[in-house]
């Protein structure tokens, strides 16, 4: 059984975009989200991790200094939290915290992640017991140590008869397909975010693209389009995981090169119809579904929950929060039940989504700490 509790939930994705929190009450029977907060990312912190996570050279002395400002990091969010609900401490079973990916090689020769944000220090700060290192008990069965999430989407939207697909949109797409009688699928679709932000800020030193309004004034690019899809991760089975360090402004300036004369608002049309399209294949290609439930900033963006919602014609595509749960939030919340199912020695990945040879406890378990000194 699972310990009942207040836990909190810490995650900071792929886009970089900020440190989402959350405090949820978990038993068996239900996950109820309490409070939350979204802090965000230092610029010069921000800068330091894009610096490292797509292949360039760096030093030991790096990312040791990066993982423990990280670590300060979310022990400031996690403080920040206990203030605004009045809470101490000794209120809290754990936390949960993601860490922040900085590169991910599951397919190759010596299959590693690697999250970055010391735990011992999240611990330490705020006197909580921290779970975190998730990905790689998975990995050390053989999976692809992501996506974690299908689980929790199974557990709280999961459905006896109706078909469902919860998709996350944040720096990378993700899918869970509930699809009832069936086992549980779920992978990375590809670029969510990541590479419209990407090019936000090249041409207008902007983090986003607000509700796609740069991108719904762009004409889609039907050339760069096509050689952009034929990327051999679209065409690859599940199960499959990617990030930054696949996806990325060289990814992107691969295809570009062969274009030079496109201009930089048809760029980010076609770059929002790439994670539209991407993500419906997959959607068709999983059986698809009544409802496609979408969470994650990409929920936000106005232009292409229409372009999804177009190229899925008789799906209803709608975000979360019509079902009672903050897309904002849902990954945090997620590391939250994690967590919640790590100290009470119950298994939190699902073999048929990550490709592990079996379900196990995820993650480690940083022991409270009472001097915050």
């Amino acid at each position: 059984m699972m310990k009942s509790g207040r836990y909190i939930g810490v995650m900071s994705g792929t886009s970089l975009d900020g440190v989402d929190v959350v405090l949820a009450a978990i038993s068996d029977k239900f996950v109820a989200e309490q409070s939350s907060l979204s802090v965000a990312f230092p610029i010069e912190l921000k800068k330091r991790i894009l610096d490292i996570c797509q292949g360039q050279t760096t030093t030991l002395s790096e990312v040791g200094k990066i993982d423990r400002e990280l670590g300060s990091l979310y022990a400031d969010a996690v403080n920040q939290l206990l203030i605004q609900t009045g809470l101490t401490s000794e209120d809290i079973i754990a936390i949960g915290c993601h860490g922040q990916t900085v590169w991910h090689e599951p397919d190759g020769e010596q299959p590693f992640t690697m999250q970055l944000g010391d735990n011992n220090r999240i611990a330490a700060l705020t006197g909580i017991a921290t779970v975190g290192d998730f990905r790689r008990r998975d990995m050390a069965y053989g999976g692809q140590g992501a996506p974690l999430v299908p689980a929790f989407h199974l557990a709280v939207l999961g459905h006896p008869t109706e078909k469902r697909i919860v998709l996350n949109i944040g720096g990378i797409a993700n899918v869970t397909a509930l699809l009832p009688g069936a086992y549980v699928k779920g992978y990375d679709t590809g670029p969510g975010n990541m590479l419209m932000d990407t090019w936000s800020w090249r041409i207008k030193q902007q983090a986003y693209d607000k509700d796609g309004e740069w991108a719904s004034r762009g004409q889609v690019d039907h050339a760069l389009l096509k050689a952009m899809l034929s990327d051999p991760y679209f065409r690859r089975s599940s199960p499959k995981s990617t990030g930054r360090e696949y996806f990325n402004t060289q990814w992107l300036e691969q295809h570009l090169v062969h274009f030079p004369s496109i201009s930089a608002d048809d760029v980010q049309a076609t770059l929002c119809e790439l994670t539209a399209a991407s993500i419906a294949e997959q959607v068709l290609l999983c059986g698809g579904c009544e409802r496609l439930i979408v969470c994650g900033g990409g929920a936000k963006n106005t232009f292409l929950m229409q372009r999804m919602a177009a190229l899925l014609p008789g799906i209803e595509v709608a975000p979360s929060d019509k079902f009672g749960l903050s897309g904002d939030d849902m990954e945090a919340l997620a590391f939250a039940w994690l967590a919640a199912r790590t100290v009470s020695g119950l298994p939190g990945n699902l073999a048929s989504v990550t490709g592990a040879s079996k379900e196990t406890v995820l993650g480690a378990i940083y022991p409270k700490n009472t001097d915050k000194k």
